[in-house]
């Protein structure tokens, strides 16, 4: 059992996370601003795991507040989740997503090398591998980015590797996920986005739920099965079980590692919406438009490595992710 630092504990991969690391036998301490998740989930995941939350209200950028954590709490590890996300809005704010983004990696990292804590698992993102036809995508493929969020993902990247490599005290584990999904068994927490969502599934839910009223499906002319885009989406439950299993082989091997993480299979958005449209029991409207500046046909991860380093396999199916998300929408609604 280890005690471990959770920056954005509480919010959709975080919080899923911090069930994981608590089922695993690990003490949780939660930092998040709550900037982008709702005030009641620290009370949801009490109900949830049956145990007391640690959480502590603040910026990963607050330098004071970081050695005020690491001095009280005696922290083991780091999960870092801390960080804006929305690959479209870091090009309309650049400064924004490099200063938070990098800026807080850099300000935890020098608050964990004077507690004397050296072992973090970092939030990464497919999105590190740029534009490529190179599917499935292995992790030694070039890096290269085509938005400040995946620049602010590579840099992240690139400064664990060097102090890495610079200090064998420090092990660090890199996680590239590609696209999460669906909600907790229990349907008390999941993706919540406030407004018009950017990802596809919690933008299914609101047409499901009424919120919006039909589909966008951004081009039906790719060389795919069907002719949409298709990509790896993973089930948040499984991705929260790799972070357990990266940061548990940190702290017991000491071992750095970059790996990926997704099921190695891919969903057309079409095979999205009828799947969508079976866990929530009617036939969800769609329009074909045109593609999107920058997308590609196909994005799927190789998850050979995950599962050799660390035992890592994804095993919920599409259905199942289907279904957990509309369990947690509808519930949302019901409640309101």
């Amino acid at each position: 059992m280890a005690r471990i630092l959770l920056t954005g504990g509480a919010g959709y991969i975080g919080s899923h996370t911090y069930l994981g690391l608590v089922e695993a036998g690990h003490e949780v301490v939660i930092l998040d601003n709550f900037s982008n998740a709702r005030d009641d989930v620290p009370d949801r995941l009490e109900r949830i795991s049956g145990k007391a939350v640690k959480a502590y209200r603040g910026d990963v950028l607050d330098r004071a507040l970081l050695d005020r954590i690491f001095a009280e709490q005696a922290i083991d590890g780091v999960v870092h989740f801390a960080a804006l996300k929305a690959v479209g809005e870091s090009v309309e704010k650049p400064l924004d997503y490099i200063h938070t983004n990098v800026g807080g990696l850099l300000t935890l990292m020098a608050a964990m090398e004077t507690a004397g804590v050296r072992r973090i698992v970092f939030s990464s993102s497919a999105t590190v591998y740029g534009e490529t036809d190179i599917q499935p995508i292995p992790e030694d493929h070039a890096r290269t980015f085509t938005s400040p969020y995946a620049y602010t993902k590579i840099t992240g990247e690139t400064a664990l590797e060097q102090v890495a490599a610079a200090d064998p005290r420090w092990a660090v584990g890199i996680l590239r996920y590609f696209n999460p999904v669906g909600a907790h068994r229990s349907a008390l927490i999941g993706e919540d986005p406030d407004d018009i969502p950017n990802n596809l599934m919690p933008y299914i839910a609101k047409v499901a739920t009424g919120e919006l009223e039909r589909i966008q499906v951004f081009g039906n002319d790719y060389d795919t099965p069907d002719g949409t885009g298709v990509r790896d989406y993973i089930h948040v439950e499984d991705l929260a079980l790799g972070h357990v299993l990266s940061l548990n082989a940190l702290i017991e091997a000491g071992e750095s590692h970059a790996v990926n993480l997704g099921t190695g299979q891919g969903s057309t958005v079409l095979d999205v919406i009828r799947a969508y449209s079976a866990a929530c029991g009617r036939d969800l409207p769609y329009d074909i438009v045109d593609r999107r500046a920058g997308d590609v046909a196909v994005l799927t991860a190789r998850p050979e490595k995950a599962r050799d380093l660390l035992g890592f396999e994804a095993r919920r199916t599409l259905d199942d992710m289907c279904r957990s998300s509309w369990a947690w929408v509808s519930g949302q609604i019901a409640n309101r």
